[in-house]
């Protein structure tokens, strides 16, 4: 399973691509899935945002599992993983918008990403608490996984890199790229069905 969940963490910002061919070839769409689904998108996107703005460009890494700081502030005081979950919105709001092979190939593609991410996060999470140890410990009693808790996790105890937006929109720059492409083609492509 360790081998299963590198191979992922390393090809984690390729594995969509063989569910968005699907999504451009049986596109579906109505105005409705356009707009319900974009909006799903940009909220997944609206949390990977303030997380990368805290946790900075290391999210970006494609090579072995780590980071220099325990990132406990913003998202991250709510749900241990907001990239991924952002991650999942994002595919799932763009599924949603495509309304290709509804709702199997979204049920199937929110199945692949929640195993992906799972796996990827088991490996995070050993090297966090190998890292950290007592104040992960405490975080990952304090927080969930997957689904975020309603007050935010406080622990003045753990050093905190800074809030920079900045930062966030040029690490982001490629997410936000192909969110952004990626719709267009899925609107592009509803429009020439129907006209």
């Amino acid at each position: 399973m360790k081998k299963l969940a590198e191979l992922f963490f390393r090809y984690r910002s390729y594995t969509p691509i063989p569910f968005l061919i699907l999504m451009l070839i049986f596109e579906n769409a109505s105005v409705t899935s356009l707009i319900s689904g974009f909006v799903i998108a940009l909220f997944g996107e609206a949390i990977r945002l303030w997380g990368v703005s805290w946790a900075g460009s290391e999210t970006r890494t494609t090579g072995k599992v780590g980071g220099t700081y325990l990132i406990i502030s913003g998202p991250f005081a709510y749900v241990r993983n907001p990239l991924y979950v952002g991650n999942i919105l994002i595919y799932l709001g763009l599924g949603i918008m495509s309304f290709a092979l509804f709702p199997y190939l979204q049920i199937i593609a929110l199945l692949f990403f929640i195993l992906q991410y799972y796996l990827i996060v088991k490996a995070e999470e050993e090297y966090l608490f190998n890292t950290f140890g007592e104040q992960y410990k405490k975080y990952f009693n304090s927080v969930p996984r997957f689904f975020p808790r309603f007050t935010p996790h406080r622990d003045e105890t753990v050093e905190q890199p800074p809030f920079k937006i900045k930062e966030g929109l040029k690490s982001e720059r490629r997410t936000l790229q192909a969110l952004f492409v990626v719709s267009l083609l899925i609107v592009i492509k509803f429009y020439l069905s129907n006209s």
